[in-house]
């Protein structure tokens, strides 16, 4: 892909955005913390948080306690590093609090202890994305807990609030001498949130698109406008679809395209699905439809092994602030083992590689796979 430069004699510096699906530090994971929850859960499959860890070392081997905060994030802090990203945005799963006020009847719930937030700021996380189907597991206090601990830790967070306002406010990030990145974060109910979740003006909730219509379009549009300043990179993040399966509904794809095309969107940060999804370029700006699960503690939990849910990508994208357009998406492959993030070997690389491959094949995209087993995707 050829670089984009300013129409002026100096070049344009891209702003690098670091990209990834979910991250869930709740349950098992929050187990082997500092400072752990009450292991209590309320599901129908275990009751205690620390099953978790039994189930992944039955499969793995032995994971150690109370470990330090860097600890789950393994070899991403040294990608990160390497790769140097001007912000990172993750989507994060995980409700942030004591409370016991869990969701009835949900089935699962997603918990780490306030005083471990020092395991997302360890990581220089930048925005928390939180229109999900998990950030409402422990009841609207729990949710002001989570708002509140984000905000002590000067976390920026989007998708979720005290009423409607707050929830649909975009997170502004200034970019030093480059420019600025604007997030918003929805939720739509294919991806599994109630709707009684969705924010109002009277009541607490997440940013809720309740449909892929043009009418939404036509919104989000409006919303854009009033904010977008020339040289801002617009980020879409949304929580859609189901978790396992590589399929992307027509109507999926045509309302990304009516958010390049009408609304200024720059790119589509999708998430949900719990394995890596294929990728378009529409009009030089990527659509990530699904990213996978990053971090979490599903090690050992059988019934969907075909997907490889343990492996995922570092999403890493070179956005050019003049023309908002991709310059170079380059993807590191990750597997999630012991409860910490390690780059994929070898073996597990090419096999995620192939996958890639095939689905971006979808979309004329060509993905190249590099010497170190990195990817780099390349435009129609």
């Amino acid at each position: 892909m050829l670089t984009e430069q300013a129409s002026s004699q100096t070049p344009v510096e891209n702003i690098r955005i670091f990209l990834s699906g979910d991250v869930m530090t709740g349950r098992g994971i929050d187990q082997i913390l500092p400072r752990p929850c009450q292991p209590k859960i309320y599901e129908s499959y275990l009751t205690d948080a620390r099953d978790y860890i039994k189930i992944a070392e039955q499969k793995n081997g032995p994971i150690p306690r109370t470990v330090d905060y860097a600890y789950i994030w393994g070899d991403a802090l040294t990608e990160w590093q390497r790769m140097k990203a001007d912000i990172k945005i993750i989507n994060l799963e995980t409700s942030i609090t004591q409370s016991d006020d869990y969701w009835k009847n949900k089935g699962i719930n997603y918990r780490m202890h306030p005083q471990n937030i020092a395991s997302l700021t360890c990581a220089q996380v930048d925005c928390c994305v939180l229109a999900n189907n998990h950030v409402l597991d422990w009841g609207y206090s729990g949710l002001t807990e989570t708002l509140n601990t984000l905000q002590m830790a000067n976390l920026k967070m989007v998708g979720a609030g005290q009423n409607q306002q707050q929830a649909s406010a975009p997170a502004i990030i200034d970019v030093a001498n480059k420019g600025r990145v604007l997030v918003f974060s929805f939720a739509h109910e294919s991806s599994g949130v109630p709707s009684k979740w969705e924010a109002t003006a009277e009541r607490a909730g997440v940013n809720l698109l309740k449909d892929l219509s043009g009418q939404s379009v036509k919104q989000i549009a409006q919303q854009v406008k009033q904010i977008k300043q020339s040289g801002d990179i617009v980020v879409f993040s949304v929580h859609w679809g189901g978790n396992w399966g590589y399929d992307i509904p027509p109507e999926q794809i045509n309302f990304a395209h009516q958010l390049i095309d009408h609304a200024a969107v720059d790119v589509i940060h999708g998430h949900s699905s719990h394995h890596v999804k294929g990728i378009e370029i529409y009009q030089g700006k990527p659509i990530l439809y699904g990213c996978g699960d990053f971090l979490n503690d599903y090690e050992g939990i059988g019934h969907y092994e075909a997907y490889r849910g343990d492996l995922a990508l570092m999403y890493f994208l070179d956005m050019n602030p003049t023309t908002g357009k991709l310059q170079r998406l380059h993807c590191i492959p990750t597997q999630t083992k012991h409860f910490q993030i390690h780059r994929a070997p070898p073996k597990e690389a090419d096999w995620l590689s192939a996958v890639v491959t095939r689905e971006c094949a979808k979309f004329d995209v060509t993905v190249n796979r590099n010497a170190d087993h990195s990817l780099t995707i390349l435009e129609p």
